[in-house]
């Protein structure tokens, strides 16, 4: 009888994506014969307080008030290796309580939701402080550079398109899966939407429309409920909010400052049940971060993207508009009209449905566990200094 895996999961709550995903491989390990102990862990808790609002404070500074900056600098820092010796060293400066903790650990398997502990992980195999496997975990549609790794076991990613990319760059394509981004397995799941309107207090016929502003609240919801008043038809609009109280407030505020004609409003601040709503509802719209696109896509929901942050959620974008799942809304004042016209075409509308069901993965977390189960080869994939070189030199071509 082979002894069960000692499983541990790694994460940065820099958002809240990467903890998602760490969360729903979490949820599919606990209940998957052959796995034995699960610790899920946010690299940033065993960090000093100084790094670790370096890694989180910083990006929502940067996304609320400087988002043409951060997106220079996402482009910017896309070769291979080009910020390598610098993160590194600031990662090994300031972990020194999470390398602990992995010693003494001695995990089997380890999965990491951000590249950050992924730069741990593989630093300890490459110094044989512990006999892991390491598993990557991408969790946006994109590759951005940050996530190569020195050593590693095996690359989880969204699409085949990402799998040619890093096989391009010499990565071995025996290491790289295609497996979606992992969510919760509820995504996709639920499929009676009569009985979950009902649920949910929505109107069993009319078309819905979900509006979140993250789990953080920093979207400018305010903005898109502004606008959807210029709809015709009857709809109904579910606002949620996350967890800022203030955006909810605004919210409120607007809806309830003119009449709303045939668009009736809910608004929520932040809901465990997501999967539910999503389930319900008939369109998204939301940025593009690569977690809520993938749990859209689980539930066969298109979307209506605005203002996504330069960077990754650019990148997301066009992946998302590739693939003829969503459409694009370049001024919110506008988005109304736009939304408007996709619902006055029916036809445009299921055919966006069926494009997000044929690229929804909502079993991805699952793929990620049993590939991990069924994997045999201990031996790393490690990437010299030549070959370093190399991937660089092929990028700096395109």
């Amino acid at each position: 009888m082979k002894q069960a895996k000692k499983v541990l999961i790694l994460s940065a709550s820099a958002g809240t994506g990467h903890l998602r995903a760490a969360a729903a491989i979490e949820t599919v390990c606990r209940n998957t014969p052959g796995v034995g102990e699960v610790v899920n862990v946010d690299a940033l808790s065993f960090t000093n307080k100084l790094f670790r609002d370096f890694y989180s404070k910083l990006y929502l500074t940067l996304v609320q008030d400087a988002p043409t900056l951060l997106g220079w600098w996402y482009d910017k820092s896309d070769e291979p290796w080009k910020t390598d010796k610098m993160r590194l060293l600031l990662d090994r400066l300031n972990t020194r309580p999470l390398v602990r903790l992995i010693s003494k650990l001695q995990p089997d398997i380890t999965v990491c939701t951000h590249f950050m502990p992924a730069e741990i992980i593989s630093h300890l195999i490459t110094q044989k402080v512990i006999q892991a496997k390491l598993s990557i975990v991408v969790t946006d549609y994109d590759f951005h550079a940050m996530w190569l790794s020195r050593a590693f076991h095996r690359y989880f990613v969204a699409l085949d398109e990402t799998k040619a990319y890093l096989t391009m760059l010499g990565l071995p394509a025996d290491r790289v899966t295609v497996s979606g981004i992992p969510v919760d397995p509820k995504f996709g799941r639920l499929t009676d939407r009569p009985s979950l309107r009902k649920k949910l207090g929505l109107h069993p016929e009319r078309l819905v429309i979900l509006v979140t502003a993250g789990a953080l609240g920093v979207n400018p919801a305010e903005q898109v409920v502004k606008s959807l008043r210029q709809l015709t038809q009857k709809v109904q609009v579910v606002v949620i909010c996350g967890k800022n109280p203030e955006a909810k407030e605004r919210v409120e505020q607007e809806v309830n400052r003119t009449s709303t004609g045939g668009v009736e409003f809910l608004v929520h601040g932040y809901v465990e049940d997501m999967p539910e709503w999503m389930a319900a509802a008939d369109l998204l719209i939301s940025k593009p971060g690569g977690m809520t696109s993938a749990e859209a896509m689980a539930s066969h929901l298109p979307m209506a993207i605005y203002d996504p942050i330069p960077g990754q959620e650019e990148r997301n974008s066009d992946q998302l508009l590739e693939k003829g799942v969503a459409i694009k809304c370049n001024e919110i004042t506008t988005l109304g009209y736009k939304v408007g016209r996709l619902l006055g075409d029916p036809d445009r509308l299921h055919r966006m449905k069926d494009a997000a069901r044929e690229m929804g993965r909502p079993k991805a977390a699952e793929t990620v566990v049993r590939t991990l189960l069924a994997e045999s080869d201990s031996t790393p994939v490690e990437v010299n200094s030549d070959q370093q070189e190399e991937m660089a030199e092929q990028v700096r071509k395109r």
